[in-house]
């Protein structure tokens, strides 16, 4: 991998047309053309990443993550084990991905339950998506909402729990 310094002097690191921040600490090789990943990111090495994606920063993603093409993920971000991102996701800031319906400290379930954001979908700065759940094509998690049930596709949901208000 080259390492070449932008116009205001930052480093970045690329191959096979991508970018990485130099202050990113990327562990994976699955890594799709035209994506970038910006600065303290971390990307544990079994994740794999699409083509034309945007990683900004301060963002975790865990091993067991499949991110799809053309997903923006904002800051603030930490994608756990379990989850998977399809074609044209957007991931508002800070929202919450959970993967363990009964958390201790120390102790590991066999096997996480899966999150599946499928294609389209867009989910709201500050969301908290609970273990399990499916949110279907082109939904819309409004900002802040706690989704706790499957969203319908082409939903618009928001609120504490969130709940269908219209259909697209």
């Amino acid at each position: 991998m080259a390492t070449k310094t932008n116009e205001n002097g930052t480093e970045w690191q690329h191959d096979n047309d991508f970018f990485i921040h130099n202050l990113a600490d990327v562990q994976t090789k699955s890594i799709g053309r035209n994506t970038k990943i910006w600065q303290f990111c971390v990307v544990l090495k079994n994740a794999h990443i699409g083509s034309n994606c945007n990683i900004c920063s301060h963002c975790f993603i865990e091993n067991d993550v499949i991110i799809g093409d053309n997903v923006t993920v904002k800051n603030g971000n930490y994608i756990f084990d379990g989850v998977k991102l399809e074609d044209n996701v957007f991931i508002g800031p800070n929202v919450i991905f959970t993967n363990d319906k009964n958390p201790r400290s120390k102790i590991y379930p066999a096997g996480f339950p899966r999150i599946l954001i499928k294609q389209g979908a867009s989910i709201g700065g500050g969301s908290v998506i609970l273990p399990g759940l499916t949110i279907g094509e082109n939904a819309i998690i409004g900002a802040g909402s706690v989704v706790t049930k499957d969203v319908l596709p082409n939903a618009v949901v928001y609120g504490y729990a969130a709940e269908i208000r219209r259909l697209l």
